[in-house]
């Protein structure tokens, strides 16, 4: 028994010992530190889809007075000259296609004279143009415009409306440092032009020429002719019996154009401005082109007429112009200057028939 005891005593002993020496230490424990989250902007990058159209233009607002011509006045059987003109004119691009253009005209007489044949120029005119540009003819770099025009005379009320088919040969013509070409247009046309008698009405048919250069220096020019077939609803008189139904006409413009800056800074423009040239020339198949002759001088009703068949204007109109730039959209502006013109126009050349009239504009232009 006494061994036994031992040899469990022994035993127990060992397995103590063993298990002693397999004693894991006990793990240590690390404290991590909280994780923080944060959330950031995510910014997704797409492809921009292209801006569509957006109707854009202009609109123009002046005023004009026009003083009285030298040695004009209640003379050479004239009437009153000065007087005013109220002009609002603008263009929208209303689609990429489409446009509006109007201009409107209003003169006011600056005399008190109770006498009609004393007044200056008085009435508003009306001109509305509507264009659609049906864009390039097959591979060519002809563009195709037509235009719908609307008008109405300020003097006596006579209406017209005109279609013309507007080919434009630009691209064709010069393109260079010495001259650019930017517009070269054939037309044919139909006008319908009627006025408050129901016979003086008139049917027209031709082919009009639009051209413009630039040149070096600031300088333009602008020459256009105008073809028309007349066919009268009422007959007209060529001299004090004889009449006609039908007449060719051609009326011609040329213009010479020149800007020149004065001055400049960030605000303020300053520049000289010229135009003139022939302002039309007129040449008709038949003497249509009647002038009233009073020879009383008394400014009453005339006394006899001339026919002629080719009249002309010539004109030179320098300017100072002053621009104040409020905004990048919005512009102010002034002038002063004086137009320069053969008022007694019947094939007139000698100096007596040129008189000076002075001229001073204010207005604002608006970009949209």
């Amino acid at each position: 028994m006494k061994k036994s005891l031992l040899l469990v005593g022994a035993f127990l002993t060992v397995a103590a010992m063993a298990q002693a020496k397999e004693i894991v230490p006990a793990p240590v424990v690390v404290e991590e530190a909280p994780v923080q989250v944060v959330e950031k902007e995510v910014i997704v990058y797409r492809d921009r889809e292209p801006q569509g159209f957006r109707p854009n233009g202009y609109l123009d607002l002046q005023y004009r007075f026009y003083g009285e011509a030298e040695e004009l006045n209640y003379k050479n059987n004239g009437v009153n000259n000065n007087y005013g003109r109220t002009q609002l004119m603008g263009r929208i691009n209303m689609t990429e296609k489409q446009a509006l253009e109007y201009r409107i005209r209003s003169y006011n007489d600056w005399n008190s004279s109770s006498n009609d044949k004393q007044n200056g120029k008085d009435g508003t005119q009306t001109r509305l143009r509507y264009f659609y540009d049906h864009g390039n003819l097959g591979d060519s770099n002809v563009d195709l415009t037509s235009r719908i025009e609307y008008r109405k005379e300020a003097e006596d009320d006579a209406q017209s409306l005109e279609y013309q088919a507007r080919f434009n040969f630009a691209d064709y013509l010069f393109n260079n440092d010495f001259v650019k070409t930017t517009e070269f247009t054939i037309a044919p046309k139909y006008k319908y032009y009627w006025a408050s008698n129901n016979d003086n009405y008139q049917n027209r048919l031709g082919i009009d020429l639009y051209t413009m250069h630039q040149f070096p220096l600031g300088f333009s020019f602008e020459f256009n002719l105008y073809g028309d077939q007349y066919f009268y609803g009422q007959r007209q008189y060529t001299n004090g019996h004889s009449t006609v139904k039908d007449n060719t006409g051609l009326t011609m413009e040329a213009y010479l154009y020149n800007t020149t800056n004065l001055y400049t800074n960030d605000k303020v423009d300053v520049d000289f401005y010229f135009e003139g040239g022939y302002d039309p020339y007129n040449w008709n198949s038949e003497k249509v082109l009647r002038t009233a002759i009073n020879e009383k001088g008394d400014l009453k009703e005339p006394t006899n007429y001339t026919y002629n068949d080719n009249t002309y204007e010539l004109y030179a109109y320098p300017q100072i112009i002053t621009t104040y730039k409020v905004s990048p959209n919005f512009n102010v502006y002034a002038s002063l200057g004086a137009e320069y013109r053969n008022w007694a126009n019947i094939n007139q050349k000698s100096a007596k028939d040129w008189r000076w009239q002075p001229t001073a504009v204010v207005g604002f232009k608006t970009t949209f």
